[in-house]
This record gives structure tokens, sequence and C-alpha cells, in this order.
């Protein structure tokens, strides 16, 4: 399921953001009477994959846990251009202080999850799954994840503890594909599965015969990849990547490899454009 994400990530991330922006307090805010009280309305401008709720809810929770929201959507939704998202109402002041913040991030998953709902679109005549990457803001790779799952991606491992990929460097560092996945069962957790990235036919072959779970067959062509499947006859699962884009998508994803990973998706993203009207 697309929602789980830990609440005390998200308190976490969202009082280091708010100590970011109004460090000693918000010079301008305190022009504000302190009582007046605003109504607001949150507006997308342009069409986009919803996602951050739960982060705006916070911002504004650990400002003033008086202030309402009355959400018209959830992460997920697709939002059309000018469509309504929420209404805040409350202290004037404390919703001035964290609107920045609280769209902040929800423009930035928005264009998470809205560049990946774009990018799975293209892959929905086939069985591949579209994986995202490691190549995420520091900071927010839990949340940025999260945002794949809204725009229905899949997640890769989420960091270096969760599952082995070798890749060139670890492979020379150890002396050859065979070393290096040798070494990999003896050490790691069972149940983890090793994967191994190859870059000609040659290191196909070897990661089979090394016994890898998984190829990450980087960028070939796809004469390559199509002689990559008859090699590997279904013994490991296949993931692309490198030189993926939205225009060759479709046409890598009907070669019938098992898995696509993407680092645009998190690296490459367009902030989803919000407006607040007071």
């Amino acid at each position: 399921m697309h929602n789980f994400i830990s609440q005390t990530l998200i308190q976490e991330q969202v009082k280091t953001a708010i100590a970011e922006d109004q460090g000693h307090g918000d010079l301008t805010a305190s022009l504000v009477p302190a009582d007046k009280r605003c109504k607001a309305k949150l507006i997308v401008r342009e069409e986009a994959v919803l996602c951050g709720c739960q982060w705006f809810n916070e911002v504004f929770r650990q400002l003033n846990s008086a202030i309402s929201i009355d959400w018209q959507a959830v992460d997920g939704n697709i939002l059309k251009a000018e469509q309504l998202v929420c209404s805040i109402s409350g202290n004037a002041r404390d919703i001035l202080t964290g609107e920045r913040t609280a769209m902040n991030f929800l423009q930035t998953l928005s264009g998470t999850a809205t560049i990946t709902h774009q990018y799975t679109r293209e892959l929905q005549d086939s069985q591949t799954r579209l994986l995202d990457t490691r190549k995420t803001i520091p900071g927010l790779r839990s949340a940025q994840k999260y945002a794949v799952r809204c725009g229905s991606g899949y997640n890769h491992r989420h960091g270096l503890f969760d599952g082995v990929l070798i890749k060139e460097n670890h492979i020379l560092a150890a002396g050859s594909i065979q070393q290096a996945v040798s070494k990999a069962r003896e050490t790691i957790p069972h149940g983890i599965k090793v994967e191994v990235e190859v870059e000609n036919l040659d290191e196909v072959q070897q990661g089979l015969d090394a016994g890898a779970d998984i190829l990450l067959l980087d960028n070939m062509s796809v004469d390559m990849l199509k002689a990559a499947l008859q090699i590997n006859q279904g013994r490991a699962k296949l993931e692309v990547s490198g030189d993926v884009t939205l225009k060759n998508l479709k046409e890598l994803g009907n070669i019938g490899v098992d898995y696509i990973s993407v680092g645009a998706i998190t690296k490459h993203l367009k902030a989803i454009d919000f407006s607040l009207r007071f």
C-alpha cells in the first residue's frame, strides 16, 4: 500500500524544515494582528498526481494545532488544473508562516508522483515494473519513495542496508563477478537478493554462472537486451537501467524484462505549481 510512511519521520522532516525557514521568528507575519483569523484555498495550477498531504498537515499542526484543513483530494489522486485541493482556516500569522514550507513538501512530492505516473503510463500494456533508485534528495528519500508509490511505481532497495547491488567498482575491487557474488552469499543475511550490474553479454553469462538473483542490464542496446533474455532463459530477474526516457520506455517494456529502473523520476522532477489564495 502506497500510504505507509513513518509518522515519526514526517514529524522530524517537518520540524527541520520549519526551523530552517522560521529561525528565531517570522518577521513579516508579525505585522499581522496576533488574533487575526483567515481562510484560504489551495489551488493546483496544472494537472498532477497529489502527494504530500501528511507533510502539509504536519507543518500546520506543529505551528498551531487549531488550524483546520479540509482536503478535497487524497495522495495518489490525479488533479486537474485549477482544481481546489483543500481549504484552510485558522490563525492568520501561523498560516502565513507555514504556507511556503507546507507547499514546498507538496510541490516536490507531487512532482515526484506526477513524473512517476507519466512513466508508468508508458508501461501499462506490459508486465514490466518501473523502479526508482537511490538518486534522491538528501534527507527526503523515504518521502520520495512514498511519492513513487503514489505515482504507481515500485521501490528498489531503500539504501545500502537492505539490498545487494554489485556494480562495476565492486567487481573490480572483489576481483570478478564470481568472487563478488560468492562473498555476498557468505556474508549477507538469508533472503536478501543479490543483484549484479552487467554491461555486455559475456558479463550476463558470468552473472548467471555466479548465481545472481537479478541482473542489472546497464546501458545495453535493444538488440543486446533481447540477446540477454535469450541467454537468461528465466534463470534470473532482469532489470534495465541507463539511458531510459519517456520516448523509449514503451519499447523497452515490450522486450519482456522484469524491471526498468529510472533515476529521473526522483532527481529530474519538476515541482508542481500550487497557489494558496487568502
